[in-house]
């Protein structure tokens, strides 16, 4: 597929400031390279991360945990200083992408959009500049998540202007903005790589994967495939050996009081027990229909008819009353479509073990035959 119109879409003059702060870390060539400042840049690479994970992520756009009103301010001032825009965009943008995952709607989706635009280009396209707001109304009634929300990269900036009075410019430059590289591309990974490279545990209707190497470098955001079938929960390794280091520090902060009330997924949906929604069931059930050739069995399905009937009755039919027909050929047994084993075999291959593979299965039959249905419609029409 091509994915030239969504990178038409970029406004080039917006990654301006973004090419900037990259190249700004080339800096370091003439500030010098101290080993205070590279502490300082892996102190601030793993106490950001957790910021955008167990903040931005966690709390703010998925609520699986609670914390004061003082806390939660302080943690999006933590999570602003990553320089990743205002937590109410950035919970916004994440619960649309969760409402529409890997489907065309999706700000950035691997799969539609293309691994660099889902990576990193979507964040300068028009549509990503004004999410729907309405999604995060529990934030957005907050004055002061409001006003911090407004005041986007203001923590970033003192952030970094604190750090050049403390160390100098390499301070700055290896500190502030080679960490601040880092965080980025640790934080789009998952948007990109963790849709792309990894294994899937659970039927989620998406791509989202596990990938053991990025919940290392994301402190726990790499187990996306579990994320993606329990959304809420504020451990994302489901697994004992599963590393959540994110899920780790936010428990231990719950032993002080800070924060409390983490939720967690039960047993049986760890276990993958509990059937999958029907909005996932429709969603797989059609990439399983898809996955057969409409073209080649409502060929079949036309010469079947053929044996039996006029053709000039299936192309009456279809002139008067297409929706009928189509009922009518999608009820019948048609020897010609694939058999429900055969349906069931390709779903095998295809998805993760699911409670839920009989109404898939079944409801990609259905689909199936409506598809090949409208196909001989369009055939016979196109033949009068």
């Amino acid at each position: 597929m091509s994915h030239t119109h969504d990178h038409e879409d970029i406004v080039y003059p917006a990654t301006i400031p973004f090419v900037l702060v990259h190249l700004t870390g080339l800096a370091a060539i003439w500030t010098g390279v101290t080993a205070q400042a590279l502490l300082v840049a892996f102190a601030l690479y793993v106490i950001r991360m957790f910021a955008v994970t167990g903040g931005y992520h966690r709390y703010f756009s998925h609520r699986s945990y609670k914390t004061s009103r003082f806390g939660q301010f302080v943690l999006a001032f933590l999570c602003q200083s990553s320089a990743q825009r205002g937590v109410v965009w950035w919970a916004a943008i994440h619960r649309h992408h969760h409402l529409h995952s890997d489907t065309e709607h999706d700000v950035h989706s691997p799969r539609h959009h293309g691994f660099l635009y889902s990576h990193v280009g979507w964040i300068f396209a028009p549509s990503s500049a004004k999410p729907d707001y309405g999604t995060v109304r529990d934030l957005t009634k907050n004055p002061e998540i409001a006003f911090l929300d407004r005041f986007t990269y203001t923590p970033a900036f003192l952030l970094a202007f604190g750090l050049w009075l403390w160390g100098g410019w390499p301070m700055l430059v290896v500190g502030f903005f080679w960490s601040t590289i880092a965080l980025y591309h640790g934080t789009f990974f998952i948007n990109s790589l963790a849709h792309v490279v990894g294994s899937q545990r659970y039927l989620t209707g998406d791509d989202s994967r596990n990938n053991f190497w990025l919940a290392l470098i994301t402190m726990g955001e790499g187990w996306h495939n579990n994320h993606h079938h329990y959304q809420s929960s504020a451990r994302q390794g489901f697994k004992w050996w599963e590393i959540d280091m994110t899920y780790y520090i936010l428990k231990a902060l719950s032993w002080t009081g800070l924060i409390w009330d983490l939720r967690a997924p039960p047993e049986a949906i760890m276990r993958g027990e509990r059937p999958v929604g029907r909005k996932v069931v429709e969603k797989v059930a059609g990439e399983l229909a898809a996955a057969f050739t409409v073209d080649s069995y409502a060929d079949r399905v036309r010469e079947a008819w053929a044996e039996s009937h006029k053709v000039e009755d299936l192309t009456e039919f279809a002139r008067k009353a297409r929706g009928q027909l189509e009922e009518r050929l999608a009820e019948m047994s048609l020897p010609h479509l694939p058999t429900i084993p055969e349906i069931r075999e390709k779903a095998e291959e295809m998805f993760s073990e699911t409670p839920s593979l009989d109404a898939i299965v079944y409801r990609a039959h259905e689909l199936l035959a409506l598809a090949v249905a409208a196909h001989v419609c369009d055939q016979a029409l196109a033949a009068a």
